[in-house]
């Protein structure tokens, strides 16, 4: 079995082609996204999205996507709820914080977050959370959503040992660069994908004060927008 592939596709938005041909999205905010590729606006396939919460930047072009594509779509229950009543979307799995729910052979559990969620209505749309994906072949992918750091990282870390954190850096709306590093201590994974960063200008944290302030040993995985990443 081939080993997964992570893709930034820039802010928050991932793809990721997992080792049994699954194509996944997170977070799919593409077309109106100044940091992504024109040639990843488009998704020509996907199986599955996860939502870590309903802000414009996050929930993106979810219901386009999955409309087209039949994309099973895991958000944690209001914001499921929601997308099933307002936007008609019929293969929604609603799982709530510790839930985990399995797409395929590729399981989405969902944990804690300390941030906010609404839609571009201002209407409340539950909890957000952070999702760990955990492939077939076994490797656990922790994308962290919008948060600040908090110590149950450190049950993150002890549950589902994720080998690759993905956590926001951009300060202001999310952690910054030096919260980010007390993050990856409490989450030992060995390398970081830096991501809600460069977009807009109040998002001022980099990869490189990251890594100023990163626990030794912790690859600081910084690739452009539309860049992979092997898992």
């Amino acid at each position: 079995m081939a080993n997964g592939t992570l893709t930034w596709l820039g802010h928050a938005s991932f793809r990721i082609d997992s080792p049994g041909g699954k194509r996944i999205y997170i977070d799919p905010f593409l077309k109106g996204n100044p940091k992504c590729p024109e040639v990843e606006q488009t998704p020509d396939r996907a199986d599955a999205i996860g939502l870590t919460h309903a802000h414009g930047d996050h929930l993106g072009d979810t219901v386009e996507i999955a409309k087209q594509h039949g994309s099973t779509v895991v958000a944690p229950v209001e914001l499921a709820a929601w997308l099933q009543s307002k936007h008609g979307l019929e293969n929604v799995l609603n799982p709530n914080k510790g839930g985990t729910v399995d797409v395929g052979g590729v399981k989405f559990t969902l944990t804690n977050a300390h941030h906010s969620s609404s839609n571009d209505d201002l209407e409340y749309m539950g909890e957000p959370v952070g999702i760990v994906v955990t492939l077939e072949d076994g490797t656990a992918v922790y994308f962290a959503g919008d948060t600040c750091v908090f110590g149950d990282m450190q049950l993150i870390a002890r549950l589902y040992q994720p080998s690759v954190a993905v956590l926001p850096i951009g300060d202001h709306f999310t952690m910054g660069p030096r919260e980010a590093a007390v993050a990856l201590e409490l989450l030992g994974a060995e390398r970081c994908v830096p991501c809600h960063w460069g977009t807009f200008g109040l998002l001022t944290g980099t990869p490189d004060q990251l890594r100023e302030h990163a626990p030794s040993g912790v690859e600081i995985v910084d690739v452009e927008p539309g860049g992979t990443v092997e898992l």
